[in-house]
């Protein structure tokens, strides 16, 4: 069945970051993407996704771990459907807000309940790059934040899977837009998600991609980066990869600031858009960075890191 995914958050505009040195970097090459993609965290609990109202009149918070039901440990969300199956009143431990509570729920109030748990989170972002060397992929260039917990969640595995573009919300001063995407979930996944960091998602490319893959390029260090014109590679319709213009306004260590010039990318999406997070950036033929932010109050205008900065940070 078709999964509808929307980017969970965007982060905020600007982290200082030391600089590394980038000799050892000289000459290398990765394959820059630009697919959109389907991100998969399992997490390590079974969640309450939102605040629910029990017939006790008690709130069972969102962000609740649910441990036991009926003294049976939960440990995934088909745990809870299996114990939840079992007739008559059902006794449910939770931990909330760092307190151990018990709860008394009728069988049909406890089936209810189980619409609000999840013991995973979704979301949709731009695949950046892949390493031919190593076979390890990046993406996002920020981290994945939990809309429930509104943290990096703690996750058990993670898989990423190719995303079709089906709608754009196009973003207006004040009202950051998105893409709406779709995936088979049962389709070969692309990669595993192995560590969730503040420059991104990392992992191993696993070549479920079914076509050819482009030309590695020569990653540019923060030296040679310049002010001016560059492009930008997303995808905005379907799972086609677009090259678009955009000018580079402002080059400070690690970080980029940009503005996005293509007439066809701002009549189709406004600007930039949540879900475009880890577009790559090319510049005279080389690889820059990708594209982490949008600033609210200008769509036009965006933030990128660098990919050198981004290969560093993934080991």
């Amino acid at each position: 069945m078709n999964r509808h995914w929307r980017q969970l958050v965007i982060l905020p505009m600007l982290i200082f970051l030391l600089v590394m040195p980038v000799q050892a970097l000289a000459a290398k090459k990765l394959i820059p993407m630009g697919e959109a993609i389907g991100i998969q965290l399992q997490l390590s609990h079974v969640f309450v996704a939102h605040d629910v109202l029990l017939a006790s009149n008690q709130w069972m918070k969102g962000g609740a771990v649910i441990e036991k039901i009926n003294d049976i440990p939960v440990k995934s969300l088909a745990d809870a459907k299996q114990a939840v199956a079992k007739k008559g009143q059902q006794k449910w431990t939770i931990n909330s807000e760092g307190q151990q509570v018990t709860l008394e729920l009728q069988n049909q109030e406890a089936e209810h309940v189980i619409s609000f748990l999840k013991d995973e989170t979704d979301g949709v972002g731009t695949l950046t790059y892949i390493d031919p060397e190593t076979k390890n992929y990046g993406a996002l260039g920020h981290q994945i934040v939990d809309s429930t917990l509104q943290e990096a969640p703690v996750f058990k595995a993670g898989s990423i899977f190719l995303a079709s573009i089906q709608q754009i919300r196009k973003s207006t001063p004040g009202q950051p837009g998105y893409k709406i995407s779709s995936i088979e979930k049962h389709q070969e996944r692309l990669g595993s998600i192995d560590k969730n960091t503040i420059y991104g998602i990392f992992g191993r490319w696993e070549d479920g991609y079914q076509q050819r893959l482009p030309k590695a390029i020569e990653i540019m260090h923060e030296k040679d980066i310049k002010t001016g014109k560059a492009e930008i590679y997303t995808a905005i319709e379907g799972s086609k990869v677009e090259s678009f213009s955009i000018e580079i306004t402002k080059v400070e260590n690690e970080r980029l600031e940009f503005i996005v010039s293509d007439e066809k990318l701002i009549e189709k999406t406004g600007g930039i858009l949540q879900g475009m997070s880890g577009s790559p950036i090319i510049q005279d033929g080389r690889f820059v960075g990708a594209v982490t932010h949008m600033f609210v109050e200008e769509p036009k205008k965006g933030a990128a890191l660098t990919v050198a900065e981004m290969l560093r940070r993934s080991s």
